[in-house]
């Protein structure tokens, strides 16, 4: 089964709420997510331990659930403001 990637970036989100936001998007049928770790070699206290998410969507996916899917990320940057 073939599937399609994208890489979701929200700058300065902890490392609890990219795991909230994965966690919600796991539910959506269809849609597998990863957490990207930062690469970083300098700790910067401003800057999350995650560089972002990688989504991957199975070709059998539906509308239903990428529409779903930009539902869950748009909620999470009105709620954070990014």
């Amino acid at each position: 089964m073939t599937e399609t990637r994208e890489k979701i970036e929200f700058t300065g989100l902890p490392l609890a709420v990219y795991r909230e936001i994965a966690a919600h998007l796991r539910q959506v049928d269809g849609v597998e997510v990863d957490l990207i770790p930062q690469s970083s070699q300098q700790f910067d206290y401003h800057q999350s331990q995650i560089a972002g998410l990688s989504i991957s969507w199975a070709l059998n996916s539906t509308s239903e659930s990428r529409q779903r899917v930009q539902q869950i990320l748009a909620y999470y940057q009105n709620r954070y403001g990014i």
